[in-house]
């Protein structure tokens, strides 16, 4: 399910049955890797979209947390995120990102860091797009089954 008034309606019908939030790790910057950071969060955006798709009824995707800076200074912000998260009633977070810094803060966070390299997407055909994004949708399955596995 996705964060729109119709999706919410649903989950709030069916909020027993939902047991992940998704939360996509989108950078932001106004510097010469404005560029980079920019396909990251598309990327992340449209991994987001196909990955709620594969586990509809089982998940909501959460609006992005966008961050400024270095991950190491906002991953508080983060945790009480996650926190709110396991307080309303989820029982698994994963935190979807292509800023491979924030592995290294996994520990200090309540959920999972599932870190994918992005990939240009801005100039492919939508076809190919969409094909490339299921192609990574099924390295990344592993990780959330095995999220959902260690919990249970």
């Amino acid at each position: 399910m996705n964060w729109t008034a119709k999706d919410v309606e649903v989950f709030l019908k069916e909020r027993e049955y939902i047991d992940t939030a998704i939360i996509p790790l989108v950078p932001i910057s106004f510097t010469e890797s404005m560029r980079r950071v920019v396909e990251q969060g598309e990327f992340i955006d449209l991994l987001s979209l196909h990955l709620e798709r594969q586990f509809k009824g089982r998940m909501l995707v959460i609006p992005p947390f966008t961050y400024m800076g270095e991950p190491d200074l906002k991953k508080v912000e983060l945790q009480q995120w996650a926190q709110q998260a396991i307080t309303s009633g989820f029982s698994h977070v994963f935190f979807l990102t292509s800023d491979k810094k924030w592995k290294q803060h996994e520990e200090e966070l309540t959920g999972k860091v599932i870190y994918v390299p992005s990939i240009p997407i801005k100039d492919m055909d939508e076809h190919y797009k969409h094909s490339m994004m299921d192609k990574q949708l099924n390295n990344i399955m592993d990780d959330i089954i095995e999220g959902w596995q260690l919990s249970e």
